[in-house]
């Protein structure tokens, strides 16, 4: 980028999700503090400014038809994935987007874009509640449901709310380097990032919580201890319950079996431990795998990757005192 003026305009409107607007600003507001020179600018439509989803005024800086912006951002709404886009901001996402070197939307933002023809032939994404809604409208491109955020050339789009901030911290990274943007994460007190290409969930996540009270306080305390005892005979004990009969309810509450719930669980523990910075013999015992070598067939079974490919490819953020 150099030492020239990097403009980010962000589009704001009525009913915009606040952290949409002020999570990626607040990224590049720390970035000038360490050195970076980027002129955040909010824009309407109109130029009028705007009420927030929560009611709070948002002072605008310009209207649509502002100086060209480096980047240009479109934050999200939970209006818009229940209503069509209306005309004047499909306008102004044009007009915008025309002028920009880069084009990127938090959350629902992405509906915007995709009403705008920005996402045709592009890889996109935006929250996972929503993404279905987002293929049906927008057939022409490849919704990924399961992404933090996805680039596809200068089109980037994000995953809801948090991943808007990791999606700044990409294009920060990109424009100033890892190092930069690592004290930037610090500061936030946030990962440096999660790659785009990590899942949105959480291995809890994935499913409908258990119907039966007994199974859910079962599953809960297998996820605050996953490097516990959780065989199949001591957890059956925990319920007083036969272990044929524990296996039936894992069937057919979760469709799965205990093992295999509690080492998705386990495997959930291990990517957080490796983003931290652990070694990946630390994060096996600290998960609670028995061993390395049953910790890395985890891996490679789910994401076709070893824990240390693993930690290479997603893992830029290390612990506070690395480097110093």
């Amino acid at each position: 980028m150099g030492s020239a003026t990097h403009r980010v305009a962000i589009l704001v409107y009525d009913g915009v999700k606040l952290l949409d607007v002020v999570g990626p600003a607040e990224v590049f507001g720390e970035a000038n503090r360490l050195g970076a020179d980027y002129k955040i600018v909010l824009v309407s439509p109109t130029g009028a400014d705007v009420t927030s989803s929560i009611g709070i005024r948002i002072a605008v800086d310009a209207a649509a038809t502002e100086p060209a912006p480096d980047t240009f951002l479109v934050a999200g709404a939970d209006i818009y994935p229940r209503t069509p886009v209306p005309r004047d901001l499909i306008e102004a996402t044009r007009t915008l987007a025309g002028r920009a070197d880069r084009v990127a939307s938090i959350c629902t933002g992405a509906f915007i874009l995709g009403a705008a023809g920005l996402l045709d032939g592009k890889r996109a994404t935006t929250h996972w509640k929503v993404a279905h809604e987002l293929a049906a409208r927008c057939r022409a491109s490849h919704v990924e449901p399961d992404a933090i955020y996805v680039r596809d050339g200068t089109t980037y789009t994000s995953a809801g709310v948090t991943a808007g901030i990791d999606l700044a911290l990409a294009l920060v990274e990109e424009d100033h380097g890892p190092d930069l943007t690592r004290d930037v994460a610090r500061a936030l007190v946030v990962y440096l990032q999660r790659s785009g290409g990590q899942s949105q969930f959480s291995a809890p996540l994935q499913g409908p919580p258990p119907r039966s009270p007994a199974l859910r306080k079962l599953t809960d305390l297998i996820t605050a201890n996953p490097g516990g005892n959780h065989s199949l005979g001591e957890l059956a004990k925990h319920l007083n319950v036969s272990p044929r009969h524990l296996t039936r309810l894992f069937h057919d509450e979760l469709s799965t079996t205990p093992a295999r719930y509690v080492e998705m669980i386990r495997f959930d523990m291990a990517k957080a431990l490796l983003d931290q910075g652990h070694t990946a013999t630390q994060t096996a015992s600290l998960a609670g795998f028995p061993n390395y070598e049953s910790m890395r067939r985890v891996f490679v079974r789910e994401l076709s990757l070893s824990p240390a490919a693993y930690q290479r490819r997603f893992s830029t953020a290390r612990r506070a005192d690395e480097g110093q």
